[in-house]
């Protein structure tokens, strides 16, 4: 994600930048992840009724009018402790796996495939950091959901399901972070090459580019992993029992299993939200951690 033009900065930095970035982009769209959320594990199409959703518009409508406004901000505790540990993992992991990939291939800079390499495998090592706290927040995201908070998610699903179901969905996540991931910097890659150049030093410019590039990338990786990320909730909805096999286990079968019982349409559950989350989601997530990485650069220069 770091400028080509530029050197790395130290992972601490990169840590801190990509906290900040994360923590304002959750806290901003939030209620649109619930909502995605509530309608993914909804099975079968809308129907008439309180208890079922016809849309983004209706389950906004009936979360707030039977649950109260404080509900689109339920389980955000998880997302906010994930999203330092997330995002620094996800933007180090992006620069110096392009580095890697680069002294592997013989690149002197970053082409488009090596940035949708580099993308994937910065998803996948995400992946492993996001899990345990993906499953806490989709158990409490649930209008079913019985849970007190975060402490009785994890206290119950450890005590009934063993330490282990923390993970339940790993695969399905790895999916899921690969093809955003891999869509998100391959398309930062391709729309920053078209844009015209911000001129230096002026951030209106780069903070344009930034917003466009991280909007049409957000975009294009929902797109791509939207049907991993159905399965994914339903999969970590379901709490494992002993001596019975979850009807959401593995990936690719789940898929086989709401296309032919919903419909291809069913894998794009929750589209909606999703893509007005993380479209402009990802042009604020680059545009903060631009900036803040900005300010840290600045401030090393007045201290050499």
């Amino acid at each position: 994600m770091s400028n080509n033009a530029q050197a790395p900065l130290p992972f601490g930095y990169q840590f801190v930048a990509g906290a900040v970035a994360g923590v304002s982009e959750i806290l901003v769209m939030y209620p649109l992840d619930v909502v995605k959320t509530r309608v993914q594990l909804q099975s079968g199409a809308g129907v008439a009724g309180e208890e079922s959703y016809n849309g983004m518009f209706d389950c906004f409508r009936k979360i707030i009018k039977n649950e109260g406004f404080s509900r689109l901000y339920r389980g955000i505790s998880a997302p906010i402790l994930m999203e330092a540990p997330k995002r620094a993992t996800k933007f180090a992991a992006n620069d110096s796996w392009g580095a890697f990939y680069r002294n592997a291939f013989g690149a002197e800079k970053q082409t488009q495939s090596l940035a949708i390499l580099t993308g994937a495998t910065a998803g996948a090592t995400e992946s492993f950091v996001v899990v345990p706290f993906e499953l806490v927040k989709i158990r409490l995201q649930d209008r079913a959901s019985k849970y007190n908070g975060m402490i009785d998610v994890v206290k119950k699903i450890v005590a009934a399901e063993g330490p282990l179901a923390l993970y339940n969905g790993l695969e399905s996540t790895l999916w899921r972070h690969i093809l955003w991931n891999a869509g998100y910097f391959g398309c930062i890659f391709q729309v920053r090459a078209q844009l015209p150049p911000a001129e230096p030093g002026n951030k209106a410019q780069q903070t344009r580019n930034d917003l466009i590039a991280g909007s049409i990338g957000g975009t294009a990786g929902t797109i791509l992993n939207t049907p991993m990320d159905v399965v994914k909730s339903r999969i970590q909805n379901s709490p494992k029992v002993p001596g019975q096999t979850p009807k959401y286990n593995w990936a690719w079968p789940a898929v086989g299993t709401v296309m032919k019982e919903e419909g291809f349409g069913a894998l794009y559950k929750g589209f909606i939200p999703k893509v007005l989350r993380l479209g402009p989601g990802g042009g604020i997530l680059l545009v903060v951690f631009t900036g803040v990485m900005d300010f840290f650069r600045t401030m090393r220069e007045g201290k050499a």
